[in-house]
């Protein structure tokens, strides 16, 4: 039963990504539809971080995975470079669930 939910989930998924260049073909959008379109991925990240870093059972959980996106965030802004900012998020979340 669960693989086909997954199947079901994943084809309507397919075909939902497909039908934007089939139905617009060589047409492009208007301005401020792709201004929302451009806007939306980043907004859609920043929303599944912020769930999956603080989300608990119905409640906002304040763990070692909030330090590790501090950790990150803070060595984004010191400029490192993506594999190190990873190292160090994860690292920092290792050692306060280590203690």
């Amino acid at each position: 039963m669960t693989w086909l939910v997954i199947g079901i989930v994943g084809a309507a998924t397919i075909a939902f990504k497909a039908s934007g260049p089939v139905l617009l073909g060589r047409r492009e959008l208007p301005a401020r539809a792709l201004a929302l379109v451009e806007a939306l991925a980043p907004a859609m990240l920043a929303a599944l971080v912020v769930t999956q870093t603080v989300g608990g059972d119905r409640a906002i959980v304040l763990d070692e995975r909030l330090a590790g996106i501090v950790t990150g965030g803070a060595a984004v802004w010191l400029r490192a470079p993506l594999v190190v900012v990873m190292i160090v998020a994860a690292a920092t979340a290792a050692l306060i669930r280590l203690f």
